[in-house]
């Protein structure tokens, strides 16, 4: 093959003759007659884009929610994927379609607020791909137009990429939309209504046309105008625009609004000529898609006045002319302490009531959390290094555990919480009750941990040489709580040892995952723990409701056998003056996933699994004596079923022969000092 044949196949020179479309105001007017939509607003673009996508609805705590596919970066495959914050993008969402509708918010900032590391960035990233990718597709085609003063001219761009259906005269714009659209009126998605005046320049070579043509507009677009397709692109500066603040003291509006190109004046003979006048602000280029201000809040307050004009009139104020119309969404993102400061400035208070401020959240549900670290660290990315199972899990369980606020329920952990709103099952805990410590906690997800912090402690331990190619959750902890003690956003002492505090509860629970993991991997016999449980559940239900048990071998009715309720549920350490409650509670919550159409399993209820599987391993510990592992000294027969225990481990948990081989060591250690016996007596 050919490098010409292979460049050929990899070439569509259709689409870049769609994407380069050129034709006279009339073919332009013809395409608006077949598809209004190509003359909507820079609001209804966006929100249009978004929906394109698609959604689905789901339920949590009994409340629907809608995902918004878009936000799952379907155009580079996930790469800037948004997790765990449904929420407070369904409140931008709101805010776009309000906007797209003409309700108000389209007169607004919309403002991303919340602590660093939150996502603000990315979904700004997001918004202003999108619109880019859909202007590319036919569905978000949009146009613009060219001039031609004299034949002998170059054609030169609307400097502004204004909407051709500007050239009408104003007087007779409305009348002559509607007489162009009579017959389409019922199809129309939104109202086609075309608002302001032309650029400066624009309006200024509209205007010497008009003079020569004495007044015939026709004529004039005619012979010196061209509609071409707009595709928007922030490499090239077209439609989209971002704007970050640098030094206060040389902070200067044109960078907004555009300046005086001194070159020209020569030619033109005076500065207020738009000819000699670049309109390349960013207000200026980011005109029928977006304008980006990072750390919004961090601008002069002459920038600040321009943004009151942009927002309110959709208007800005070049250098030497007139207020100038704009079609763009403001979007800008800020943190806490600048927010703060926003609020304490009265002088500030007409911006303020320009904003719709969004708050965009740490993450608090631990399977989203988990999600941000996969997507930069798995075994497909991360090459010639294992991670063992829970490494990312664990990571993801503190920076979680730093967000959340401290439940006023004194029976309820933080780390019961923590698993309450990812969604596992404690008794006595409903939705309701999920719910209501939502509520009593609105700022949580405002404080705490970003997941930079801990993507670069996993990233560290990757890169150290210990662990034989493998890192686990201790190495990983171990970074974490390190890097504690030069966080330069921790802000008191009492603070870094509460972070300390959890990564010991992290760890804790490690503790408790691997045991439970190696208990499985003894025992290997969900079948036999699932007849444990039905026979458990069985002889709960003839208790509380007083009848007896059926033999299933004598096929005789008999009391419900207490001594093997007593075994299981001591292994959670239920005493016997608590045993009604806890089967009352067990009884309770299997009738209420009933009620809710769903089927109870032992998985369900963390209590309940952790107590079966403990009865079951200690029923067939003695298989194989973990503390054995601890001594230098294993015979044969036990070093086969540590093989088997481990082969165990590796096929059913994703463990590797290093990280299995340690995790066994680990918890024989935890046998060897004496911690069994709370677990396993």
């Amino acid at each position: 093959m050919s490098f010409r044949t292979l460049a050929r196949r990899f070439s569509n020179q259709e689409q870049y003759r769609s994407l380069h479309w050129v034709g006279s105001f009339e073919d332009y007017l013809n395409i608006v007659h077949q598809r209004p939509e190509v003359t909507r607003n820079a609001f209804q673009r966006v929100y249009d884009m978004v929906m394109s996508w698609g959604s689905d609805e789901t339920t949590r705590y009994k409340r629907s929610l809608t995902r918004y596919k878009f936000f799952q970066d379907p155009i580079e495959h996930g790469k800037d994927a948004v997790f765990g914050l449904e929420e407070p993008l369904m409140r931008l969402v709101g805010v776009l379609k309000s906007a797209a509708e003409g309700f108000g918010t389209e007169k607004r900032v919309i403002l991303l607020h919340g602590p660093v590391g939150s996502s603000k960035s990315t979904i700004a990233r997001m918004l202003k791909k999108g619109i880019e990718h859909y202007s590319r597709i036919d569905e978000g085609a949009l146009y613009t137009f060219q001039w031609r003063m004299s034949p002998n001219d170059e054609w030169e761009d609307s400097p502004m990429h204004e909407e051709p259906l500007k050239l009408v005269p104003s007087e007779v714009r409305r009348e002559f939309v509607d007489e162009l659209l009579k017959d389409r009126k019922k199809d129309l998605r939104y109202p086609v209504e075309i608002h302001g005046d032309l650029d400066p320049s624009s309006r200024f070579n509209f205007k010497l046309l008009l003079d020569k043509y004495d007044g015939d507009w026709w004529t004039a677009l005619e012979n010196h105008v061209r509609v071409r397709r707009l595709v928007l692109s922030e490499k090239d500066r077209v439609g989209i625009g971002t704007f970050q603040p640098k030094d206060e003291k040389n902070q200067d509006s044109t960078e907004l609004t555009g300046d005086i190109n001194y070159r020209k004046i020569a030619v033109y003979g005076s500065d207020s000529d738009p000819r000699a006048f670049n309109f390349d602000g960013e207000f200026n280029i980011a005109n029928r898609g977006i304008i980006e201000f990072i750390e919004i809040l961090k601008l002069d307050v002459a920038f600040l006045y321009d943004l009151l004009g942009a927002t309110q009139e959709h208007k800005i104020k070049p250098k030497k002319f007139a207020q100038t119309d704009i079609d763009e969404v403001i979007l800008g993102h800020t943190n806490e302490p600048e927010y703060r400061k926003l609020q304490s400035n009265e002088l500030m208070e007409a911006f303020r009531d320009r904003t719709v401020k969004i708050d965009i959240p740490y993450i608090t549900t631990l399977s989203d959390e988990i999600k941000i670290y996969e997507k930069d660290f798995n075994q497909q990315k991360v090459k010639g290094k294992f991670i063992a199972p829970h490494t990312v899990e664990m990571a993801a369980m503190w920076a979680v555990l730093t967000r959340l606020e401290e439940p006023k329920n004194a029976s309820l952990s933080l780390l019961q919480k923590l698993k309450l709103y990812n969604g596992k099952s404690l008794p006595g805990f409903t939705e309701d009750n999920i719910a209501e410590l939502r509520e009593a906690a609105p700022r949580e997800g405002m404080h705490g941990i970003s997941p930079r912090y801990v993507q670069d402690k996993i990233s560290n331990a990757l890169v150290s040489d210990q662990g034989e190619g493998t890192i686990n959750p201790f190495m990983v902890l171990n970074e974490l709580e390190e890097g504690l003690r030069h966080h330069s956003l921790i802000a008191s002492e009492d603070l870094r040892k509460h972070y300390k505090d959890l990564l010991a509860v992290v760890k804790e629970e490690y503790e408790d995952v691997v045991k439970n993991e190696v208990q499985k991997a003894i025992s290997a016999d969900e079948d036999a723990i699932a007849r444990l449980c039905a026979n458990y559940v069985d002889n709960v239900k003839a208790y509380t409701q007083r009848e007896k048990v059926k033999n299933k071998y004598t096929g005789q009715d008999e009391e419900p056998d207490e001594r093997l309720m007593r075994s299981i549920e001591e292994k959670i350490d239920i005493p016997e003056s608590r045993k009604d409650d806890f089967r009352r509670e067990i009884m309770n919550y299997i009738g209420a996933l009933a009620i809710d159409g769903k089927q109870f399993h032992y998985w369900t209820n963390e209590r309940l699994q952790k107590a079966l599987e403990l009865k079951l391993f200690e029923d067939q510990k003695d298989s194989i004596k973990l503390k054995n592992l601890v001594s230098n000294v294993i015979d044969k027969e036990t070093q086969e079923k540590i093989d088997i225990v481990k082969a165990r481990l590796i096929k059913n948990y994703g463990y590797n022969d290093v990280s299995a081989t340690d995790v066994l060591n680990f918890v024989a250690s935890i046998f060897a000092r004496g911690d069994a016996v709370r677990s396993s007596s």
